[in-house]
């Protein structure tokens, strides 16, 4: 079985008109997310009464069921609820407003948790010495505290964005017009699915890539405004487990 490569070029110079909309479903999500995930990690860690659970059941829900299934609901669901109140003005709103709800919510979920675990790895002392030098409980938090847990929390959120990215294909669920929506459209005139999919399979490798490096950068570069790990006598741990035997000291 040979592919069909002139069909394969044909798709990629088509598909790449989605690019852009994968990229904003996955932006949109992360800037409204990111704030809000703040809020509720900050809920739970201080246990606000009448919030607290609340926000931990919608950790549970978002988490604890597929996001296929969230985009089915949302798509059937939304638009019916629109129609009771706007009319038939409601079918004629972009579906991509559907999938910046679906995957806001995904986000807002998974970066709850990230930012909780974030900041309960900052030293309780970090407080303490804010407030001995003057400032203000809200102004340590915001300028010593949040930056040390973004620091720590930037390969949980490098995990997320991936997952937003790779999630996003499913976007054509709604009708919208994203890389794989375009790609199945072209395959669908000349049944050639299996040199699409490979075209949106490479897509997605290079976007994800891309994603990794601008993480692995930022990691780089904020990794010298981390506090130095103490050293511990006896064995230093190396990667896969190998560790580093003890010098002996000379004898005179």
């Amino acid at each position: 079985m040979s592919l069909n490569t002139d069909f394969m070029v044909k798709v990629a110079q088509t598909a790449i008109q989605g690019v852009p909309v994968t990229l904003q479903i996955v932006l949109v999500a992360l800037v409204i997310a990111f704030p809000i995930g703040i809020l509720f990690a900050l809920i739970r860690i201080y246990r606000v009464k009448g919030l607290q659970r609340l926000v931990q059941f919608y950790v549970s829900l978002v988490r604890g069921t597929p996001i296929i299934a969230q985009i089915l609901i949302v798509y059937s669901a939304f638009p019916s609820l629109l129609n009771m109140i706007i009319g038939r003005a409601a079918f004629a709103i972009n579906p991509i407003y559907y999938a910046y709800i679906v995957f806001t919510l995904n986000a807002i979920a998974t970066l709850t948790e990230v930012f909780r675990s974030a900041l309960q790895t900052v030293d309780k002392g970090q407080m303490e010495a804010g407030l001995m030098v003057g400032m203000q409980p809200r102004q340590t938090f915001w300028r010593i505290i949040l930056p040390q847990a973004l620091i720590s929390a930037l390969p949980n959120i490098a995990n997320t964005t991936l997952y937003l990215i790779k999630n996003s294909s499913l976007a054509f669920i709604m009708s919208v017009k994203d890389i794989t929506a375009i790609a199945k459209t072209e395959a669908a005139f000349n049944y050639n699915f299996l040199e699409a999919y490979l075209v949106v399979w490479v897509y997605y490798l290079i976007i994800c890539y891309a994603a990794e490096v601008v993480f692995y950068l930022l990691e780089r570069y904020f990794s010298k405004y981390r506090r130095p790990i103490k050293k511990t006598s006896g064995f230093n741990w190396l990667p896969f487990g190998i560790k580093q035997p003890k010098l002996e000291r000379k004898q005179s």
